[in-house]
């Protein structure tokens, strides 16, 4: 009796063709299967974080498009000052960025002495830029600058919002390769630490993007 599409289809799902498991080599068939599947290609890491980063980069100019047109559509949007405190933010999160890539380069080296003194600095600047952010909402707040005031505070915090929530998962990935220790990440090519500074110093270069977006088009 011939046999069905769906016949077929359920067999190829199954993988075992309707004969339950292949007993000409043990029963290990599937295992040697999983065995033998080569490793991922190093490409393909970066491959999907640039994708994962050009994801992020098209939702902040998504939201970079609203704000010059929410600000050309009404007499409402009152213009914000913004507070001197993100400078100094700013300044800490690219000196962060620096001290990441410097420590990331002495992995080329044996042994990668200072490796964990350079990234755990890189940590503790990315932390006190996020604790600065949190500063700089506080001082508008005691202005009586809030979310809803206005529709120019309301894309600042939206912003800052957004790009801090990228920062602190940044900051888990930097925590996760300090962990690690040099001697990990050598023996796996560095592939952990080089995706996560690729990725630390995007978000120093978006920031310094957004930064001139709320300076000169306020």
């Amino acid at each position: 009796m011939p046999t069905t599409v769906s016949e077929e289809l359920e067999r190829a799902a199954v993988g075992t063709g309707g004969r339950g498991p292949d007993r000409r080599d043990g029963g290990e068939g599937e295992d040697a299967r999983h065995r033998a599947k080569p490793p991922t290609p190093r490409s393909a890491y970066f491959t999907g974080l640039v994708l994962g980063l050009a994801a992020i980069f098209m939702f902040f100019v998504a939201l970079a498009s609203a704000f010059v047109v929410r600000k050309g559509l009404g007499n409402d949007w009152r213009p914000l000052e913004l507070p001197s405190l993100l400078w100094v933010n700013t300044a800490a999160l690219l000196a962060s960025s620096f001290v990441v890539e410097r420590s990331r380069r002495l992995l080329r080296t044996q042994p990668a002495t200072g490796f964990g003194g350079w990234w755990g600095t890189g940590v503790l600047l990315g932390i006190a830029f996020l604790v600065g952010q949190v500063a700089a909402w506080r001082q508008l707040a005691a202005q009586g600058i809030f979310l809803a005031t206005n529709p120019a505070s309301s894309f600042f915090y939206v912003f800052t919002a957004a790009h801090g929530m990228h920062v602190l998962g940044g900051l888990v990935a930097l925590g996760y390769v300090a962990a690690r220790g040099a001697a990990h990440q050598q023996s796996t090519g560095n592939l952990s630490a080089d995706l996560t500074a690729w990725y630390w110093h995007f978000l120093g270069g978006l920031w310094v993007g957004l930064l001139l977006l709320l300076t000169f088009g306020r």
